[in-house]
């Protein structure tokens, strides 16, 4: 089991983000996922690269850099994906965010994730 102690809630949201964009997964396109899933609160593109960067770090996250195109004036971009040990968790930080969703809905009922109504 990975060690997802010193996972935090901002890097899980790029996790999911790299995982969900699958070989389209570069730091604008992870960017806007982060932002959506975030929603409504906003995230910097600074922080996403630089949690990109300690993603990496921890393993986590691989990348490679593309071969340079035309609509991006000759540049490449980087592009990651989930290694075996980031699979590994975001699977046990989806897993006890579940059991969390468990409890509060025991607790609160199944339409506790409907939000409060404003007047």
């Amino acid at each position: 089991m990975a060690d997802t102690s010193s996972l935090g809630q901002f890097e899980q949201l790029v996790l999911t983000a790299v995982l969900s964009l699958e070989d389209k997964a570069y730091g604008v396109t992870i960017h806007q996922k982060v932002e959506a899933l975030a929603h409504p609160k906003p995230a910097a593109l600074g922080a996403v690269y630089v949690t990109l960067d300690r993603l990496e770090d921890k393993k986590l996250i691989q990348s490679k850099l593309s071969d340079p195109t035309p609509e991006r004036g000759g540049r490449a971009k980087r592009f990651y994906r989930l290694s075996e040990k980031g699979e590994r968790a975001i699977k046990e930080a989806a897993a006890t965010a579940r059991r969390m969703c468990d409890v509060i809905e025991t607790t609160w009922g199944e339409g506790a994730w409907k939000p409060a109504r404003t007047r």
